[in-house]
């Protein structure tokens, strides 16, 4: 499969999962915007990584994913730097772990905003363009917490489930038109994300570094071991490609079994 030519977006993608997506589908020939947050000079060596391993161009969007504004601007400029957004990965996602009653309502709102109103400002931007056309793949980062719940973690959750709506949603209104939109729902995922979470666990559940790591995080996940990021990059590319194209509004779990069960 070859995505030479082609233009893709990836949210949240200086780091984890998100740089997995932007490497795999550069592998495959795609032009690359990354965007998320981080060190300057962290994020400008994985750009320069990209382009320099993959021999594409790579630019760098620090759109902030709650600002409706700066994302259809991001959008706005990948199709005027490369021509056109025919991929769209909505990734960014932040964690918050409390109880209900002491979540903090702003934490609350900035998840809402990250994990799941972004979702929809990018697809909002980028289906004119693919409609146009007639191809596209949207990508969305879920969870198996847009299946199964977890204590503590109200907005994330709530988040996740909206995403496998939007998906189904969007899908479904695209059917005709060349556009898949998928999402990717993977368990516990070696990432920052999950390594910060740790100590707000530990907190909450008044436990261990090691009990959280294999008590709470790997005990959902029957083959007891972390997804890695180049896992759930493999299944985009796969979802990018023709044989693909007959798979939109599908929420693909790669969890270890998690949900399953």
């Amino acid at each position: 499969m070859s995505l030479k030519g082609k233009s893709a977006v990836i949210t949240g993608s200086t780091s984890g999962i998100g740089l997995a997506y932007a490497r795999a589908l550069a592998q495959e020939g795609a032009n690359i915007t990354i965007n998320g947050f981080g060190k300057a000079e962290d994020i400008e060596k994985e750009r320069s990584a990209i382009e320099r391993e993959f021999g594409v161009k790579a630019a760098y969007s620090p759109a902030d994913m709650t600002k409706p504004a700066e994302i259809a601007e991001m959008i706005a400029t990948a199709e005027k730097t490369f021509g056109s957004v025919d991929v769209l990965i909505c990734n960014a996602g932040i964690q918050f772990v409390s109880p209900i009653e002491d979540f903090p309502i702003e934490k609350w709102d900035q998840i809402i905003a990250i994990n799941l109103s972004s979702a929809f400002h990018c697809m909002r931007a980028a289906v004119p363009g693919m409609k146009k056309r007639k191809w596209g793949r949207i990508i969305s980062t879920a969870s198996a917490h847009s299946l199964v719940a977890s204590p503590f973690k109200t907005a994330y959750v709530s988040a996740k489930h909206a995403i496998a709506g939007l998906t189904k949603t969007v899908a479904l209104e695209v059917a005709t038109d060349g556009v898949t939109v998928n999402c990717i729902s993977p368990g516990y995922v070696w990432t920052p994300l999950v390594e910060k979470q740790i100590p707000d666990t530990m907190k909450a559940r008044n436990m261990t570094r090691e009990q959280v790591m294999n008590d709470v995080l790997l005990a959902a996940q029957p083959t007891k071991e972390f997804v890695k990021v180049e896992e759930v990059a493999a299944i985009a590319v796969f979802l990018c490609s023709d044989a693909a194209k007959n798979i939109t509004g599908a929420n693909i779990s790669v969890d270890g079994g998690w949900t399953a069960a």
